[in-house]
């Protein structure tokens, strides 16, 4: 039994054939851009959806988004597809990791049966009025005004001392307070008296009457935060933009009544083995999994099991360290998607085809084993797992390997080897030379010495509690620990005090489609005013965003149609066949292409072609972090987050005397990819820059200049400093688990 796949053409796809074995373990590797995506999510998952969707009801087609036939001749042996992505859970304030998983329900359940005095299970949830502490509705916080966010102290009211723009000099809200004369306008807010402050911010609602010759004008005037709380209270909800306007200026505490359990009072009275069902959520998972385990009787042994399986899940996924009560807002990628694992380990079906981006973003080497097991386990149900994927340990434990290349982007799109981890390992790709051991990232042979240090005292946030850590200037430093060690906020204090440091993560660059590769780094208006230059014309001629856009679709190079139940539909435009240009700009060439062919080119392409212009400088940079495979003309809002934070440091390549932080950097680069990274890194901290990397990946951690390493453990357990130094000193630690495979490494 397999999956065929024939002719499959999808994006960069060279009409590929390839045959994946069901109920086993495929790992889909390959460089960066060589068409892993393509093949397993626009190809074979799209498929599967498009198929399943095509079988219902044409009702229940109405409710749900049309997806286009796969450019593909055929595909054999497909089921219903479930895909596990990065992509965050839903940001649902109500929603937490017990709600989503389900396990909270459980405990609900446990306590309607067993707690004391007894209760119904849903006056245990937050989400019913019964259950629901009356104070935050549920939500556990509350919002506090916070004076430090909202005013500017040394200003005065008349100078705009208050930052939030309703109350801008001039405007409707500010002539108010001017009018009551309750205040000095001219006043900086810092020699305002306790009382003025307090009627300024918290003041009630006054109502007053101007009765100055001419007119007769009745308004009220209430303190800013009082206002500002009126508004987001109100049930019909202002614009997405003015909400984000208004919380900006408060701080989000837990609330007074319940303390951030969210429940009420009456359902926080009702106790098991001396535990409310509070205390219970906000415990660890694991230590919640080992509480669980020990609650014995004739209805426990009917509910426990359930629970404990289900934690265990959740540990084996390396969340341990996480609790019920946390909500999924605050989840990072790597963590929503282990969350979406476990959901899905907790079920019953068989006979499915998960699909997996990247499973082992933001585990330690030490979880990845784990998250292997729980792979197996999926796997066994029976169930056919597809996963994209560059871990090498992870592709040794895998049933089948199929590895894209040879480069990427026109240069990729092919099957450059395929079958079991060993067949691929005497293979000649990079893939299977890495595999070997033949090909290596080497160590860099000289470390480089601190120029200075950001000394940190009293690093308090989350489970860090009062850390004194040295940060040194001038060189590659790792912050390393597993999974929940207090990595995240440890940069989080780091950014607060020192704000001028600069952050290059794989949030996306723009979301505007008509924002491209060659915009985004300045070699665009060069590229248009030598065209013109060429064909004796002005350079706003070459712009789809003005003059030359094509008149149909205002130079987006399609139309969207509004199909209503059935979703939007992008249709190419066919004035322009989707090149964005008008007729008349695509009539003029130069060396036999017109603008539209050059925005096509790759940035490889691109450098070979303005060889002797200032043009090839900006386009070299993105060659350099591994991007040569973009065309010109690619929307920023096509590319993946690891694309998109490349694209950030090919800017920042040429620029010294900074501090970066990249979260890391690693996620979505082959082992190929990760060598030119490392190469990257170094050569910005050569250049003059402080580089101050969070990361997992061996590779790198062996060529930073130093290492903080957290831990022991993630959670309560962790948050310590296990181990500081140059690699071969981490290595040597005998309490890092870092160490342990950073021996290995070295």
């Amino acid at each position: 039994m397999s999956i065929k796949v024939i002719g499959a053409r999808e994006h960069n796809l060279k009409g590929i054939d390839v045959e994946i074995p069901r109920r086993q373990l495929t790992v889909v590797t390959g460089v960066s851009g060589s068409g892993k995506s393509s093949l397993v999510f626009d190809t074979i998952f799209s498929e599967a959806q498009r198929q399943y969707l095509e079988s219902l009801s044409s009702y229940a087609r109405m409710q749900l988004p049309r997806i286009s036939p796969v450019a593909v001749d055929m595909i054999e042996g497909l089921s219903p597809s479930i895909v596990i992505d990065q992509n965050r859970l839903a940001r649902n304030p109500r929603s937490t990791v017990g709600t989503v998983t389900e396990i909270y329900s459980l405990l609900r359940l446990l306590y309607s049966r067993l707690g004391t005095p007894s209760l119904s299970a849903g006056e245990y949830s937050y989400n019913t009025p019964s259950g629901a502490c009356h104070a935050c509705k549920g939500l556990g916080v509350e919002l506090v005004g916070d004076p430090d966010t909202l005013l500017e102290w040394d200003l005065s009211l008349a100078q705009g001392a208050i930052r939030h723009r309703t109350w801008k000099v001039g405007s409707r809200y500010w002539n108010i307070i001017k009018a009551s004369n309750l205040f000095d306008m001219n006043k900086p807010v810092k020699d305002f008296t306790d009382d003025e402050l307090r009627l300024l911010l918290y003041s009630p609602r006054v109502d007053y009457q101007n009765d100055e010759p001419g007119y007769v004008q009745r308004f009220f005037f209430d303190g800013v935060f009082v206002r500002l709380n009126t508004r987001l209270a109100d049930v019909r909800g202002a614009s997405a933009g003015a909400r984000a306007e208004d919380v900006k200026y408060f701080s989000t505490v837990n609330c007074h009544k319940c303390g951030g359990s969210r429940i009420n009072a009456r359902a926080r009275g009702v106790t098991l083995n001396g535990r409310s069902i509070a205390d219970l959520a906000t415990m660890e998972i694991r230590d919640l999994c080992s509480y669980i385990s020990t609650l014995e009787g004739s209805i426990a042994d009917s509910i426990v099991p359930s629970i404990v399986r289900l934690l265990g899940i959740l540990i084996d996924l390396g969340v341990g360290y996480l609790s019920l009560s946390r909500s999924v807002s605050t989840l990072s990628n790597g963590e929503s998607q282990r969350i979406k694992l476990a959901r899905q380990l907790g079920s019953s079906l068989t006979e499915l085809i998960y699909v997996l981006d990247e499973p082992t973003v933001g585990l330690h080497a030490r979880d990845v084993d784990h998250l292997t097991g729980v792979l197996k386990s999926l796997r066994d149900k029976p169930n056919t797992v597809l996963v994209v994927e560059h871990d090498m340990s992870l592709m040794r434990q895998a049933d089948h390997i199929i590895d894209l290349g040879p480069g990427a982007g026109a240069y990729g799109g092919n099957i450059v080897a395929q079958g079991t981890p060993l067949e691929v390992m005497k293979g000649e790709s990079v893939t299977g030379r890495y595999l070997r051991g033949e090909l290596t990232i080497p160590i860099n042979p000289q470390r480089r010495h601190p120029s200075g240090y950001l000394d940190l005292k009293n690093v308090s946030l989350h489970n860090l509690k009062g850390l004194h850590v040295c940060i040194p200037l001038g060189v590659l430093t790792c912050i390393t620990g597993v999974s929940g060690s207090g990595k995240s906020s440890l940069v989080e204090v780091l950014l607060r005090r020192y704000p001028d440091i600069v952050v290059i993560d794989q949030t996306p660059v723009g979301k505007n489609p008509r924002g491209n590769t060659a915009t985004y780094v300045g070699a665009f208006d060069e590229i248009r005013k030598e065209f013109a230059h060429r064909v004796g014309e002005k350079a706003s001629l070459f712009s789809f965003n003005s003059v030359g856009a094509c008149k149909a679709c205002k130079g987006l190079g399609y139309h969207t149609i509004n199909m209503h139940f059935l979703g939007d539909l992008s249709q190419v435009c066919e004035e322009c066949g989707g090149q964005r240009y008008a007729p008349e700009v695509l009539h003029l060439t130069w060396s036999g292409m017109n603008i539209a062919d050059i925005l096509k080119m790759t940035v490889t392409d691109a450098c070979e072609f303005f060889s002797n212009h200032s043009i090839k400088r900006k386009l070299a940079f993105l060659t350099e972090v591994g991007l040569g495979y973009l065309q010109l003309g690619q929307s920023l809002n096509t590319l993946s987050g690891g694309e998109a934070q490349r694209l950030k440091l090919a800017k920042r390549l040429s620029i010294p005397g900074y501090i970066y932080v990249l979260d890391e950097p690693t996620s979505g680069l082959h082992v190929a990819d990760i060598q030119r990274l490392v190469s990257i890194l170094n050569r910005l901290v050569d250049a003059g820059n402080t580089v101050l990397v969070v990361e997992h990946h061996l590779d790198v951690i062996k060529n930073a200049d130093w290492i903080v390493d957290l831990g022991p453990e993630g959670g309560e357990h962790g948050g310590k400093i296990v181990a500081e130094g140059q690699p071969e000193a981490v290595a040597q630690a005998a309490s890092s688990y870092t160490g342990r495979y950073l021996q290995e490494a070295l």
